[in-house]
């Protein structure tokens, strides 16, 4: 796991953990997107599978290293094969030109780091 940001994305997932803990309990507009994140990513018309699919190509278009971890691992646990996440991050590049270039490098890396576990 060489040179794959590790411990950036380590750090990534104790903040959010205890961003979570923190917002949980004190914020009750967090607590309402967190209802609402809960129910946009239930199955539907589509799998939660393609709706992670679905974010990670969004969190390459708005560089969200936070949103790509999370939903990079979100759909590796749905079941996601590392083929779908990359051309999710194929479409993320697409639709955001040169930038999503640079993204999608750390989103290979976040890939790379939660396959190599």
């Amino acid at each position: 796991m060489e040179n794959l940001d590790v411990d950036k994305i380590k750090q990534l997932v104790k903040t959010r953990k205890k961003a979570h803990s923190f917002y949980f309990q004190k914020s009750k507009v967090y607590q309402s997107f967190v209802d609402m994140e809960q129910n946009t990513y239930k199955d539907g018309h589509l799998s939660k599978k393609n709706k992670e699919l679905i974010a990670i190509g969004i969190s390459v278009v708005i560089n969200c290293e936070s949103c790509m971890e999370w939903h990079i691992k979100q759909a590796i646990d749905d079941g996601a094969s590392d083929e779908e996440i990359i051309e999710a991050i194929e479409v993320g590049i697409e639709m955001s030109g040169g930038p999503g270039t640079a993204s999608a490098r750390f989103a290979m890396n976040v890939l790379e780091y939660y396959r190599a576990q």
